[in-house]
């Protein structure tokens, strides 16, 4: 019998705060298994480094974790559900068991995320927005686990970049509706750096209210993202400045979550954007301190 959760709306993030859509921008911290990350920043696997590392984002204020055990390069080679797995569960259960955040799994394998889901993870991560295995809808329709709906094609040609995308969403959001995945389960992805070249992942993220139309919260993931290496002439561990710049252009662009490697700057960029775009302040807040400073 699959284990059924709670709606994705009553997650309890960081602090013990119940998510709520609108208030702020909630980060999720990235944990990457494989050998052959973009970003550099791949644990190959190992449960101890990943349990630290997940700790650490705990402790710099991570709202959820996503981990993942495949990568999605550019010319990535695909693995075997096996071989995720093996990559995959022993890091996910050690995590849930001594961190205390929501977990999502990364992945677009039904069989991989049915497995997640059983270990410990409560939101699904899909970077083909159901379209490479629609079956994925069914697992997280099965077990009330949110799902993360990401846009993503072959190529970069589009007709229409912008309500091409939107059309493409929308599409994935009906095959998780049909499906039975609850409408407040489903979160919209617009695929920065996939399916996309560096003007178009930019006008995607000037444009990111377009996204509004769909009417889901909405996850941006420009992380380390190569657009960003080709900006400012940095390998990807040295893009956190890059990064601080698109997370906040996606807060001001409506953007719900953050998908980020550097969790520590990212909650300092988000908070400080939020408190500009949401009027977010900090538990205690006293505006009558600071003043003429």
């Amino acid at each position: 019998m699959p284990q059924v959760h709670t709606p994705i709306t009553s997650l309890t993030v960081a602090n013990g705060e119940t998510l709520t859509w609108g208030v702020r921008t909630y980060v999720m911290g990235i944990i990457n298994l494989t050998p052959d990350s973009f970003s550099g920043d791949g644990l190959g696997g190992d449960v101890a480094l990943a349990v630290e590392q997940a700790l650490r984002f705990q402790e710099d204020g991570a709202d959820i974790l996503d981990i993942g055990a495949e990568s999605t390069r550019p010319g990535f080679e695909q693995v075997s559900v096996e071989e995720e797995l093996k990559r995959l569960i022993p890091a996910l259960e050690a995590i849930a068991s001594k961190v205390n955040l929501p977990v999502s799994v990364d992945t677009y394998k039904a069989a991989v995320a049915r497995r997640a889901v059983d270990a410990g993870a409560i939101i699904i991560n899909n970077i083909w927005g159901l379209k490479a295995e629609p079956d994925l809808a069914r697992v997280a329709a099965d077990t009330g686990v949110g799902l993360v709906l990401m846009h993503n094609q072959k190529g970069t040609e589009y007709a229409n970049l912008l309500p091409d995308l939107v059309s493409s969403l929308k599409i994935s959001v009906e095959i998780a509706l049909q499906a039975g995945v609850p409408q407040e389960n489903i979160i919209v992805d617009p695929g920065f750096g996939f399916g996309k070249n560096p003007d178009q992942n930019l006008e995607i993220l000037n444009q990111l209210k377009f996204l509004q139309e769909i009417g889901y919260p909405v996850l941006t993931g420009t992380s380390r993202k190569s657009t960003l290496g080709l900006l400012l002439d940095l390998p990807a561990d040295q893009q956190v400045e890059g990064t601080a710049a698109t997370v906040a252009l996606s807060i001001v662009g409506g953007a719900d979550m953050v998908r980020v490697h550097d969790v520590k700057e990212m909650v300092r960029v988000c908070r400080v954007t939020d408190a500009v775009v949401r009027g977010w302040r900090p538990h205690g807040w006293n505006s009558d301190k600071g003043t003429g400073s």
